[in-house]
């Protein structure tokens, strides 16, 4: 019997780092964060006409201060489909009394999770899980991180910066354990971080090359989608896409956000104002 490659499976919403705050624009860097509002309450009006399994926003909900979730979030109520969250660097730009909160903040269910739609599942990570700026100064994972960074440094890792992150030891065998029941389940996967792990960026993780590594190596892995990186990105290993969008607070007036819809033999992004289209072929 053939296979119908014209049904879709299921369809999502994506917005990459609105990066809201109620202050004035960094021109240099072309961020307009208090304009993100509107972009986001525009893309929710696209996102509300059509039909949707939920609605993902990959990180840096807001740019700093915790007050900024009290504007952001009531314009994700607007929405007729579930949103979720996961963890971006500047999500964590915050008083140190509330970095362990963010996640309960956002309503997500831990710092990283996963769920499934059907025969998919959805693994979302905590790129910040190991960094410089998530945890309070006397956390064992910031000296951790300062360790692991010093390592980048020395090598001359494009990506040895300090606004990014790595997985713990504890989430990465979470993720391998995650990966090899979906693979025995005969589960589809799609990962959704905040930082980028391919193309080489100076954008991505610092243990990028080791995610990378594992997810390619399982062949019920389909695609990474990612934000972090502003002007956005795209590669392929082995046929699966790894996506990085571009992000919303970029630009006074121009909005970016897509729309992936998921078929059996592929997935489709329809890209709305910066945001590329895509149509990615996904192994399997």
């Amino acid at each position: 019997m053939q296979k119908d490659t014209t049904t879709p499976i299921l369809r999502f919403g994506i917005v990459a780092d609105p990066q809201y705050a109620d202050i004035a624009p960094h021109e240099a860097m072309n961020r307009h964060y208090a304009r993100s509002l509107t972009k986001l309450a525009d893309a929710i009006t696209v996102f509300n006409a059509t039909e949707l399994d939920f609605v993902m926003t990959l990180g840096d909900i807001i740019d700093r201060d915790w007050k900024s979730f009290d504007n952001i979030l009531p314009v994700y109520e607007t929405s007729r489909h579930k949103t979720l969250f996961l963890l971006g660097n500047h999500d964590f730009a915050v008083a140190p009394e509330h970095l362990g909160a963010v996640s309960e903040r956002l309503g997500m269910p831990g710092r990283y999770y996963d769920f499934a739609i059907g025969s998919w599942r959805f693994v979302v990570l905590d790129g910040s899980d190991v960094s410089t700026f998530s945890a309070p100064a006397d956390d064992p994972r910031v000296a951790l991180a300062a360790e692991r960074l010093s390592v980048l440094v020395a090598e001359g890792a494009i990506n040895a910066q300090t606004w990014n992150g790595s997985l713990s030891e504890e989430q990465f065998q979470w993720l391998t354990q995650v990966m090899e029941k979906a693979q025995a389940d005969g589960e589809a996967v799609l990962v959704l971080g905040h930082y980028p792990v391919f193309p080489p960026n100076s954008h991505n993780m610092w243990d990028s090359q080791r995610i990378t590594d594992l997810l390619t190596g399982f062949s019920c892995f389909r695609g990474y989608f990612c934000g972090h990186n502003h002007e956005g990105n795209f590669g392929e290993v082995a046929g699966r896409p790894f996506v990085t969008f571009k992000g919303m607070v970029d630009t006074p007036d121009e909005n970016t956000f897509a729309i992936v819809t998921v078929f059996p033999d592929r997935i489709e992004i329809e890209g709305f104002g910066r945001e590329e289209s895509r149509v990615m072929g996904i192994g399997g």
